[in-house]
């Protein structure tokens, strides 16, 4: 069924808020505002999940991943303006503790910080819709954000796991039946030779694992981990955070499954 023209325009406001505060391609962005001059931010409410979780993610990827990797994406060509030309600067990517402090409401910048939220950010605004669809009485429902999905209803969704190789092809199908599946790839996004999932730790594109799929049980999203899942540290955190299961694709096209996840090829 179609939405209401008071749950459309509420999804749309939700996710206009949402950009308006995180995306580091708006001129007005409050993200923006911060890779120009530190200081100290007030954070919208949404904000203590996903920075509570990146501080967790960082700490237990021993720093591969962080939201402080917005610079060096521009500077590899993943800027405002879709350049996708690599320029000849490498600034490396800060340490948390040089360039930020989280309270809980308020983010204190010590340096200029291009912070890039996507690697989980979108999955959590894949929540955020669902809460308002919610809100305004949609009770079956699919939120597709390509890579992040949630589904929610009486009937499962077949949703086919993309070969990372060959997007003709499918390398397993998993059925979604209330709750979400995520699916992190650098395919999609790759240009002169490099691809916008980055290890902080180096700056540059990871290149061990080449896809991964996670179907979470709870709500934000853990994509954000997936792409470095090959360390110990990493594999350890995986399994045992609260998912139903996680698939990973190495270069050499072997598949691995930490846990049961759909049914692959």
């Amino acid at each position: 069924m179609p939405l209401s023209a008071d749950a459309d325009a509420a999804v749309a406001e939700r996710i206009e808020q949402f950009d308006r505060t995180y995306s580091r391609f708006r001129e007005d962005s409050l993200v923006t505002a911060i890779a120009r001059t530190p200081g100290s931010y007030p954070f919208p409410a949404d904000a203590p999940p996903l920075f509570e979780l990146y501080r967790r993610l960082y700490d237990a990827t021993e720093g591969a991943v962080s939201p402080l990797v917005g610079r060096a994406l521009e500077e590899l060509g993943y800027d405002r303006t879709y350049s996708l030309r690599p320029s000849n600067t490498r600034t490396r990517v800060p340490e948390w503790h040089e360039a930020i402090s989280w309270n809980g409401t308020e983010l204190t910048t010590l340096t200029p910080a291009v912070l890039d939220v996507g690697a989980a950010g979108k999955g959590y605004l894949v929540d955020l819709v669902t809460e308002v669809l919610a809100a305004h009485g949609v009770t079956t429902t699919t939120v597709d954000a390509s890579g992040d999905l949630l589904h929610r209803g009486e009937t499962p969704l077949r949703v086919a796991l993309e070969h990372p190789l060959d997007t003709t092809k499918a390398i397993g199908v998993v059925s979604v039946h209330n709750q979400a599946i995520c699916a992190s790839a650098p395919n999609r996004r790759a240009w002169a030779g490099l691809h916008h999932i980055l290890d902080a730790r180096t700056g540059l594109p990871t290149d061990r694992i080449i896809a991964t799929w996670q179907s979470p049980r709870q709500r934000l999203r853990l994509m954000g981990l997936l792409p470095h899942s090959s360390l110990p540290s990493q594999r350890r955190w995986l399994s045992n955070s609260a998912s139903s299961g996680c698939g990973c694709f190495r270069r050499d096209a072997s598949t691995i499954r930490p846990t049961s996840m759909g049914n692959y090829f």
